[in-house]
């Protein structure tokens, strides 16, 4: 089975993760700020390889948008049950389809746009 666009973003999966973000308050200004977050971080100086080699590998905001992609994941995977059984093999794997990069990059776009 080919997955397929859900209204804009990789697949559906993806969209209603971002959409439950954008929706509640508190999670979007959470998130919003984690974005700043980490666009301050990545624009505050060389990483690693950088200082060993003069060259940089990523932009400061592809750099925030990795960070943003790991803490994205990390946080809603420790929500999910540790529990087996037929609703939780479900909901694990609807998880496992988001794209947490996508929803990181559009939240630091917005971030970055926000303070330009």
């Amino acid at each position: 089975m080919t997955k397929q666009e859900y209204n804009g973003w990789t697949n559906y999966e993806t969209w209603a993760v971002q959409l439950w973000l954008d929706n509640d308050d508190g999670s979007q200004s959470y998130w919003h700020d984690q974005a700043l977050a980490e666009l301050e971080h990545a624009d505050g100086g060389l990483s690693a390889h950088a200082k060993l080699t003069g060259r940089e590998i990523f932009t400061a905001e592809e750099r925030a948008t990795l960070a943003l992609s790991r803490s994205l994941k990390e946080h809603h995977e420790s929500a999910l049950p540790d529990s087996a059984g037929f609703s939780a093999d479900l909901l694990n794997a609807a998880m496992s389809e988001v794209n947490w990069h996508e929803i990181a990059s559009h939240l630091v776009g917005e971030a970055k746009s926000a303070t330009a």
